[in-house]
């Protein structure tokens, strides 16, 4: 019986040996259909996969907790019979390799985000996605191919036989059209056409005073609002808030109908724009895009071109022209927030004769010693804290209470799925390819390696002598201290999502130490408030953040008043 036993198990033991172990598969196969394209196609090829079925999976891809699964890979000359394949060796978010996907049920869903070729003045040929109307938006630019989502199971051993056909064309998108109140201007940037080889327009949304018709002999103030890509004027409405509108709840602010206090606050500002005493101003919104983000960071820049230029010399003078604005520097004035706060403040650095005021609320780094939580000078490494046998991340979002939503490492891991060479269309990527020099191949040369986190600090030195506005400031005030006293003023919350408040402080301790002269402006905190606080003690930022275009004008009038050349216009736009 036990010699048996011991024939079976052999015998077994055999067939267990001969049979064949199955590697895991994963391997995922996209195509494009000759319907969405008959040429040959450039661009980064992105997949996703998530296992919310709330949306479609190119609208959950973000830094936060509730990101879903994206990879990515650059395509270059893709024809419409050829099959490209994502397997375990392309990167991912926040999985960096598709054998790491726990197994379940996913949506899955493909986009190419298209590429142009551009011949630069500087003699290099690059690859980007141009902006055709939505701000660098990946996810609904028009002319991207997608796919519809589908479902698919992901099993332990992996997935195979899975084909993506991208069938679908994002569409054109729609230009406002003018209004009473309202005006929508495109100018031809010389400029910017000769750096980028083809024509590039330049935009802007202009807001109109009261009575600007029957009042031809009166020409006006501007203000100009800096921030991201606004598709029209913001934040102004002519009738209250539609009473049929469903109220919907703010995740971020944790506020139920934001959207109808949203509707309220612009309806708010057009009664205030039209009280008798309100001064008589031209407020425009820039529209800047570059095919590296949704606004260009208003300055010069070696990968992006002479968009400060462009700006201060081609556009405004012609909005001046065409809406009889004053023309002269101390009639135009400078406000915005986060981006368009450092854009504010740089503009005004940049160009100190051109504008008479900046107020910067809630600034991109101003000190790149705090370039959020890292010292681009001083660190070796962006990713981790130094230590001999801890591995800590830095952060890079928190919530007032100081918890963690995401780190430098996952935001910058993100954006090298979305793109290499700073192509991302995100954060990190765009301040690269404003402060960095133009590298060999056309491109942004890197601030640090995107997949370790290691910083160049030779290219932090290209930073600071060129975009770090404290080191600008510290070193140069001796010749703008005259031209920028009482015209900076700075506001951030003291628990700036971001950490943006650190390279305030940095930049309030240079500006309370200057003499002769003292630079005679603000910095202001707000207590526990988060990004975008500017500069309300009253209310929280959820409110202040929809008041940008009328907080600062009782600041711009006594500026005005007190900085004004002899002889200047100070009644014909003060009418009632």
């Amino acid at each position: 019986m036990i010699k048996q036993i011991v024939a079976i198990a052999l015998v077994l033991g055999l067939f267990v040996s001969c049979e064949k172990v199955v590697e895991p598969v994963h391997k995922i196969q996209v195509s494009f259909s000759e319907d969405v394209g008959s040429t040959t196609l450039d661009g980064r090829l992105l997949l996703m996969l998530s296992s919310d079925d709330s949306d479609e999976p190119r609208f959950q891809i973000n830094d936060g907790l509730n990101t879903q699964l994206i990879f990515g890979m650059n395509v270059e000359n893709w024809a419409k019979d050829s099959v490209l394949t994502f397997d375990e060796t392309v990167f991912g978010y926040p999985y960096e390799s598709l054998k790491d996907v726990p197994p379940g049920e996913y949506n899955v869903q493909a986009l190419l985000n298209v590429y142009e070729t551009f011949n630069l003045s500087t003699g290099h040929t690059v690859k980007l996605p141009m902006d055709n109307g939505e701000g660098q938006k990946w996810q609904k630019s028009p002319g991207n191919l997608y796919s519809k989502p589908f479902k698919i199971r992901v099993a332990s051993n992996g997935f195979e036989n899975v084909s993506v056909e991208l069938d679908q064309v994002i569409p054109p998108i729609e230009e406002p059209e003018d209004t009473k109140w309202i005006k929508h201007v495109k100018v031809k940037s010389e400029k910017l056409s000769e750096f980028w080889g083809r024509d590039v327009f330049l935009g802007a949304h202009v807001l109109l005073p009261k009575g600007f018709e029957e009042h031809p002999e009166a020409k006006y103030p501007l203000m100009v609002f800096h921030g991201h890509f606004p598709s029209d004027f913001g934040g102004f409405r002519t009738t209250p808030p539609d009473p049929k509108m469903k109220p919907e709840y703010s995740e971020r602010f944790s506020m139920e109908g934001y959207n109808i206090i949203e509707q309220q606050e612009a309806y708010d500002f057009y009664k205030r724009w039209n009280e008798p005493d309100f001064p008589r101003f031209i407020i425009i919104e820039i529209q800047h895009p570059t095919p590296y983000y949704d606004d260009s960071y208003a300055v010069n820049s070696a990968s992006q071109g002479p968009y400060g230029d462009a700006i201060t010399y081609e556009l405004i003078p012609e909005i001046e022209k065409q809406f009889r604005g004053m023309g002269e520097g101390w009639s135009r004035f400078l406000y915005g927030g986060s981006t368009g706060g450092w854009e504010a403040l740089a503009v005004q650095v940049k160009y100190p004769n051109e504008y008479n005021g900046c107020f910067a609320a809630c600034p991109d780094p101003i000190d790149f010693r705090a370039y959020t939580l890292t010292n681009i000078y001083e660190d070796d490494n962006a990713y981790y804290y130094p230590s001999a046998h801890k591995k800590l991340e830095v952060p890079s979002h928190r919530n007032y209470l100081g918890q963690i939503q995401s780190t430098l490492r996952q935001g910058n891991h993100l954006e090298l799925v979305l793109g290499d060479k700073s192509r991302s269309g995100q954060q990190w990527d765009i301040w690269e390819a404003t402060y960095s020099p133009q590298g060999k191949d056309g491109y942004p040369v890197r601030i640090w390696d995107k997949k370790t986190g290691e910083i160049d600090h030779e290219v932090a030195e290209y930073w600071k002598e060129n975009f770090d506005l404290r080191h600008i400031l510290e070193r140069d005030w001796d010749k703008l201290g005259d031209n920028l006293k009482g015209k900076i003023h700075i506001f951030c919350g003291d628990m700036d999502n971001y950490y943006l408040n650190n390279a305030v402080y940095l930049m309030e301790d240079f500006l309370e130490s200057t003499t002769d002269p003292y630079y005679e402006g603000e910095v202001k905190y707000g207590d526990r408030d988060e990004h975008c606080w500017n500069g309300d003690p009253d209310q929280p930022n959820a409110i202040t953040r929809l008041r940008y275009n009328s907080m600062y004008v009782p600041k711009i009038m006594e500026r005005i008043e007190a900085s004004a050349p002899q002889g200047a216009d100070l009644t014909s736009w003060r009418y009632k």
